[in-house]
């Protein structure tokens, strides 16, 4: 494993490639100077290639000599799917259509994992009053199209961004109500991921499932819809299904601040989560985070944010151009030059 690599040339144009949407800006080497660019749908363009010759490289007030892309998928291999859209990433058919001298690919969440150490605390909402950030692990993890979480380890006043597909283990039910959904949670795989139930989707799949088991009529189909309903008295099951979205997500939260022992805090992230703050109860959202026996002092120690930042990921990239002393990279695999 590669970790250390001469400096990459700049001007970067960095991408935050999500299933959804595509986000880009361009940053100067050495300044402060940002020129951030219109948010793109994946859906509206063939492939990366097409959005960025059409999309981005019209109105780029300079040419970026380096291409840093965060992207939503394992990066693995010399081309790299995403995993809840369409497109694909080949670095080096990058390269040779646009000139790039490097292109660096990295997990969207890694991204997100260095903007912890970037982020204005304007962009940092707090759960609760318990807990306060000191020197050790993070965790970042964020429900959007899919469910993105990653690591963040700290050593010797440098951080290095650990990516994973935590997204896709195993959700577990632990309620009289829990267990009573569960069969409407289940697929012809026979398990439950944590990612189809926390995820836009997985929101739809909550509510359609209570409105199943009780007998009512499912009249919302998208996530964004189901949560206008829970405004109103006379939506309880719509109510009922972010509710047990936020609990569903504080357990799992817990359960990643255990495996890092996140004495650095627990961050989320994502799409959604940003929307629907309102529907949070801050001493719930806590109660369900430390509910994990022998362990819950260790968990109240520990502080949990919402990143509100709307380019969280493209902020951990620029922190990273700009101060990339400050971490430690892994570049094997992921690191293509022209």
């Amino acid at each position: 494993m590669s970790l250390f690599f001469p400096k990459l040339p700049g001007p970067f144009l960095v991408g935050d490639i999500g299933g959804t949407n595509a986000r880009f800006s361009m940053i100067s080497p050495d300044e402060d100077d940002e020129q951030i660019f219109p948010t793109d749908k994946v859906s509206d363009f063939k492939n990366i290639d097409e959005a960025i010759e059409q999309s981005i490289l019209p109105l780029a007030k300079e040419k970026p000599n380096s291409l840093i892309l965060a992207v939503a998928a394992p990066v693995e291999g010399k081309i790299i799917p995403l995993t809840n859209s369409h497109w694909f990433i080949n670095a080096q058919s990058l390269i040779k259509r646009f000139g790039f001298k490097s292109v660096l690919v990295i997990n969207d969440f890694e991204a997100q994992a260095m903007a912890t150490t970037a982020l204005d605390e304007k962009y940092l909402w707090k759960i609760g009053d318990k807990g306060t950030s000191s020197y050790g692990a993070r965790v970042v993890l964020g429900p959007g199209t899919g469910l993105g979480v990653a690591g963040l380890a700290c050593a010797n006043k440098r951080y290095m961004p650990v990516a994973g597909e935590g997204g896709h283990i195993d959700f577990a039910p632990r309620t009289k109500r829990d267990i009573e959904l569960f069969p409407y949670f289940l697929h012809n795989e026979g398990r439950v991921s944590a990612e189809e139930i926390l995820s836009g989707r997985g929101l739809t799949s909550i509510y359609r499932a209570i409105c199943n088991l009780d007998g009512i009529k499912v009249e919302f189909e998208k996530a964004d819809a189901i949560t206008g309903a829970a405004h109103h008295a006379d939506q309880p099951q719509a109510n009922e299904a972010v509710d047990l979205f936020l609990t569903y997500l504080a357990r799992f939260a817990g359960d990643f601040a255990l495996i890092f022992k996140a004495h650095g805090g627990v961050y989320i992230g994502g799409g959604i989560i940003p929307k629907i703050m309102a529907f949070i109860n801050e001493d719930s959202f806590r109660a369900q985070f430390e509910d994990k026996a022998p362990h819950r002092k260790l968990l109240e120690t520990i502080p949990i944010y919402v990143m509100t930042h709307p380019r969280a990921a493209l902020e951990g990239m620029a922190a990273f151009t700009r101060n990339g002393e400050h971490f430690l990279l892994d570049y094997q695999d992921r690191l293509w030059t022209g």
